[in-house]
């Protein structure tokens, strides 16, 4: 028991130094510190939705096109209403979980298959890598948004299969990053030497190549994030992404661009909220590939004096 409890201590130990030096680092970068506090509010706030605090976003011609910033209102109203007199915060809010989680279910599935793909395409080499790389090549000879817009065209406007879409198109630059990646580390010495002991090439990919890799990939999945969310709010802006009752950003932007004269409000703050939140994650990836890069640390310190 001794033994156990001793073994338990120093990886805790190790767990939470590494934790504070997290919280040390990113205090050392203010736009990131203003980039998390963004961020967490966009969490709460959604969660706060999805617990059903905010209230019911009813319809109420009364409140039609109301202005915002009337303190006097109920607070959900601090932002106005839409056309119907919806209020716009919590509707701001119900887009943030939609264009948020399209973004992060996207970033995730183009992460996780493109790095398997590009992974084995760098070790294996040969007919695999030609075929994975000629696939990417077509991809990538096309401007993603066309690409979108003709996949959306096709199979039909809808959280899936813009999510399909998305994921597709974002894939290659992944398999590009992870191939190259693999091609470097496949060289190195403990590889040769996990295959001199005997080591299979499962083996070796799961133990020696993807725990290498995958820094690179998760920075890159980061940035991807604001651009998988710019994405969608183009394509909902445009009429081939979120279809109502559903609502996400670009969708209100969309519907409030014919009130841009009476109601500038109506397209102003969801405008806003895709720019913030897109440039809090280029802010957090950013920061992110800085502790990664043990020769860039010298950013944070010379920040924090």
């Amino acid at each position: 028991m001794t033994s156990t409890s001793a073994d338990v201590l120093p990886a805790r130990e190790r767990r939470s130094r590494r934790i504070l030096w997290f919280m040390r680092a990113l205090a050392g970068d203010p736009m990131a510190v203003a980039a998390t506090i963004w961020l967490l509010i966009v969490v709460l706030a959604i969660l706060a939705d999805a617990s059903s605090l905010l209230g019911e976003n009813r319809i109420s011609l009364k409140a039609r096109n109301l202005p915002p910033f009337d303190f006097g209102q109920s607070w959900t109203l601090w932002l106005g209403a839409d056309a119907l007199g919806r209020p716009l915060l919590v509707r701001l809010i119900q887009a943030a979980s939609t264009t948020i989680g399209i973004a992060l279910v996207t970033v995730l599935t183009s992460l996780i298959g493109g790095t398997l793909l590009g992974v084995i395409a760098g070790y294996f080499g040969g007919i695999i890598s030609n075929l994975v790389m000629r696939i990417c090549d077509i991809i990538l000879g096309f401007p993603t948004l066309l690409v979108a817009l003709f996949g959306l065209y096709l199979i039909g406007p809808s959280v899936g299969n813009l999510i399909i879409v998305l994921a597709v198109t974002r894939m290659p630059a992944y398999i590009r990053v992870a191939r190259a990646e693999t091609l470097e580390v496949r060289e190195r010495l403990f590889v040769d030497a996990a295959r001199v002991f005997g080591g299979g090439p499962v083996w070796i990919l799961r133990n020696h190549i993807l725990p290498s890799v995958a820094p690179t990939m998760l920075t890159l999945a980061s940035v991807n994030l604001a651009m998988v969310m710019l994405f969608e709010s183009g394509l909902s802006y445009l009429g081939l992404g979120i279809q109502p009752p559903a609502v996400s950003w670009g969708l209100m932007v969309a519907q409030g661009q014919g009130y841009l004269s009476s109601a500038w409000w109506l397209g102003f703050f969801p405008g806003l909220a895709v720019m913030l939140t897109t440039m809090s994650f280029n802010l957090l990836a950013n920061w992110f590939r800085i502790i990664n890069d043990p020769s860039q640390h010298w950013r944070l310190v010379s920040r924090r004096r």
